[in-house]
């Protein structure tokens, strides 16, 4: 396959404008999660309080976003992301003013934690909504999907390092206020953003929030190949993303280092994980993603357990790109997977109840690997989840034939593949 064909979904203006101002916010989001997590711990040097941070960031995910999903099906989403992106930045730019005044503390930042979890939990499924409102063929759904997350990928790459080196030369203040002003570019270029079609999708809703999410829910749990991607992704969430909140406690305690290790070891997870987005990039369609879903868990187990039994800066450094490259093929490809196969009117609660099981089910997770690493230690509670995220990739494969042939019914449906 060509790199334009790679890149085929830079064909669509809209989807061009909205990919280059993500680049630049995402930059700097990455950053500031990177210094949280490195602040929070030099403040308090408690693994605990690491695990219930990200629990609260991210917790309004788990209430707001299956909600949220009723309400961005009926409303114009380009400007909720606008008003959303707005208010982000002013709390990044509240709390980088705190940092360089020489006045933050930890509830500073539990707070503002608090604050944008609440936002990205509208924030983030309304986003994956409005990909489709901005890419013209629906074909190219899998590879502007696989292209966001080589974006996100690498954003963790380059964030973090930066945030390393700044953190050490500078302040941590300096990395609130680089991501308050990235956020100037996701807004002008969603004003750029010149949509042929509504925004607002004419579905006929109940006009009650609970029956319509309800309804979605019945939808989601009637599917099997729904049901059985929400269900895996959101163990594969509980049990293994709190990698990346536990990190500085390695990055410390087990290989002796600083916020510059840190910044290494999450930008070679975040290599990985492009590695595994432009491997995505190159299928045109979501046909035989479902075996990707069944053995990414699985891979990721493994090199986690490897990784946690390493006191070697650089045997970890070549380990954890495998990490990273694996949780992306499962996170993109149930993304690709889900989004394709919904129904139109069903997609934006359907995309709810997927950031619900990453970004909802991750704080639980965080809050009880961080436990169980403060009752044990971090080696321990990284392989227990790994474990079982391997013990959830062989259930998956398991009712693989029985998925593959009810996907296959419709790619065929949709004219995705022949019949």
């Amino acid at each position: 396959m060509s790199v334009m064909q790679t890149l085929q979904s830079f064909n669509s203006r809209n989807y061009r404008l909205f990919f280059s101002g993500q680049m630049l916010s995402m930059i700097g989001s990455f950053m500031t999660e990177t210094t949280i997590a490195w602040l929070a711990y030099y403040l308090t040097h408690s693994v605990v309080l690491l695990g219930l941070l990200g629990f609260i960031s991210q917790f309004p995910h788990l209430i707001i976003s299956p909600l949220a999903g009723v309400w961005i099906e009926q409303s114009n989403r380009r400007n909720i992301l606008i008003a959303v992106q707005i208010t982000m930045m002013i709390v990044s730019l509240i709390l980088a003013t705190f940092a360089l005044t020489g006045g933050i503390s930890i509830w500073h930042i539990i707070v503002s934690s608090i604050l944008q979890g609440f936002l990205s939990s509208v924030e983030t499924p309304t986003r994956y909504a409005f990909i489709m409102d901005i890419i013209e063929n629906k074909n190219d759904i899998t590879n502007a999907t696989a292209l966001y997350s080589s974006l996100l990928s690498g954003s963790r790459i380059i964030a973090p390092a930066i945030a390393g080196i700044i953190i050490a030369n500078l302040s941590p203040g300096h990395c609130f206020l680089i991501d308050g002003i990235s956020y100037i570019a996701v807004i002008l270029a969603l004003l750029a953003i010149q949509l042929e079609k509504p925004v607002i999708k004419r579905i006929k809703h109940q006009n009650n929030i609970l029956k319509d999410f309800k309804e979605g829910f019945t939808y989601a749990y009637e599917l099997l190949p729904i049901r059985s991607i929400l269900l895996l992704i959101a163990l594969f969430s509980f049990m293994g993303m709190p990698y990346l909140r536990i990190m500085p406690v390695f990055a410390v305690e087990i290989l002796h280092g600083d916020s510059s290790t840190l910044g290494y070891l999450t930008g070679a997870s975040g290599l990985g994980a492009l590695c595994g987005g432009i491997y995505l990039s190159y299928r045109r369609t979501a046909r035989g993603l479902e075996k990707i879903i069944a053995i990414a868990p699985a891979i990721f187990g493994i090199a986690l357990i490897t990784f946690s039994l390493s006191n070697s800066f650089w045997f970890s450094l070549i380990t954890i790109p495998v990490i990273g490259c694996s949780y992306i093929l499962e996170y993109s490809s149930s993304n690709a997977v889900l989004q394709t196969i919904s129904d139109d009117e069903k997609r934006g609660r359907i995309m709810s109840l997927y950031n619900m099981s990453v970004m909802g089910i991750i704080p639980f997770g965080n809050l009880f690997i961080g436990g169980l690493a403060s009752i044990t230690d971090a080696k321990t509670a990284f392989i227990f989840g790994a474990l079982c995220c391997v013990t959830g990739s062989i259930m998956f494969y398991k009712q693989l034939p029985k998925i593959e042939s009810l996907l296959r019914q419709i790619y065929i449906k949709q004219e995705i593949i022949l019949e």
